[in-house]
């Protein structure tokens, strides 16, 4: 659970910034999702969230992961306070890293084919194609940024794992 939190923080880290649309960084996919996340330097929210979880680690292992990966602005629209709070609770900060990592790499014409995926913090991720690409309330704003170890699709909205 720690490495795949870890690579959903990196993942986010590599596919953006705080642009509305990040690009995907010229990177190739000889570099793994943290190092994308790093370098693309859009989510440094979310690098630091996977630093603060211990999972840079996981993040930068075999997997493959797929990370959906909430941009700088993504973060910005939680409510205030809801960043730091994560940050100091170690658990629930792993817990929603965790809610945006699906265990293997699944391209955006997988996505096609799916509605649901299971995420590595065991909650479900609910998948609408019918009008662009929607995980649960997030849209996903760059798809396949391809790493090393996994894939990245870029998302407006962080994901918040059900209670």
């Amino acid at each position: 659970m720690k490495h795949l939190a870890v690579a959903l923080l990196l993942a986010t880290a590599a596919c953006g910034g705080s642009s509305a649309t990040p690009s995907a960084p010229s990177i190739s996919a000889e570099v793994d999702i943290v190092d994308t996340a790093i370098a693309a330097g859009s989510f440094k929210t979310l690098v630091a969230a996977v630093q603060a979880a211990d999972l840079v680690d996981t993040l930068k292992g075999p997997g493959p992961f797929t990370v959906f990966a909430p941009t700088d602005d993504a973060f910005a629209k939680l409510p205030p306070g809801t960043v730091d709070a994560l940050l100091a609770d170690k658990a629930a900060l792993t817990a929603v890293l965790t809610y945006h990592v699906v265990a293997g790499k699944v391209t955006a014409a997988d996505v096609a084919g799916l509605t649901q995926a299971t995420t590595v913090q065991g909650g479900a991720l609910t998948i609408d194609t019918s009008s662009g690409v929607r995980i649960n309330d997030a849209t996903v704003i760059k798809a396949d940024v391809m790493a090393s170890n996994g894939v990245i699709h870029v998302i407006d909205t962080v994901l918040l794992p059900p209670e």
